[in-house]
């Protein structure tokens, strides 16, 4: 069982975990939380003395995490409340379609679409065969858009991520592997 403690070094604030392992690492979290990963014997002043040589490192770090989120911040699509509704709509519109099209296709059925303004998500499937998609996806490319309605319908047939699954995938979408990179690479711009 890990062992937490918070400890002040230098002018920083670092959770100190113990654990079973054996080396001592620093792991700088997006938000700048400053995590010492060390062993459950090692001394605790070696693991002062490891974060004091190392704290100018983690401030860098920390900058430049901070510089990242700033650019994605001003990169990412904002939109007032007369854009989104009008996105929705139009979201309804389209996924309701791509997804009548898509199911004919595999020859899945399912239940009901919502459209909702998720932080993490493009999509899912519940078992019952209801739909959620994100209505941002409206703002990818369209084939990006159809990559993440036929993922989802292929839920219906096997309802999670094997190879299988994407076999199914790839039957109707061979090239899905480029659609999913635009969507790793390029879709937190799109997210709220």
């Amino acid at each position: 069982m890990p062992k937490e403690e918070l400890v002040k070094i230098a002018g920083l604030s670092v959770l100190l975990v113990r654990s079973s392992r054996k080396t001592l690492a620093v792991q700088i979290r997006a938000d700048g939380t400053v995590i010492a990963r060390a062993p459950l014997r090692m001394p605790k002043d070696r693991i002062l003395c490891f974060l004091s040589e190392k704290a100018s490192w983690i401030r860098m770090q920390q900058g430049r995490m901070q510089e990242r989120e700033n650019m994605r911040q001003q990169a990412r699509i904002h939109l007032d409340a007369a854009q989104e509704k009008e996105l929705r709509e139009r979201a309804k519109s389209v996924l309701a379609q791509r997804t009548a099209y898509f199911a004919r296709q595999i020859g899945v059925t399912y239940g009901k679409i919502t459209v909702r303004d998720q932080k993490t998500r493009w999509g899912s499937c519940s078992q019952t065969g209801n739909l959620n998609f994100n209505f941002r996806l409206i703002l990818a490319p369209s084939e990006v858009l159809d990559y993440v309605v036929v993922h989802e319908l292929c839920h219906r047939r096997q309802m999670n991520h094997s190879t299988q699954f994407w076999q199914e995938v790839a039957q109707v979408l061979p090239d899905y592997r480029k659609r999913k990179a635009w969507l790793t690479e390029n879709g937190w711009r799109l997210m709220g």
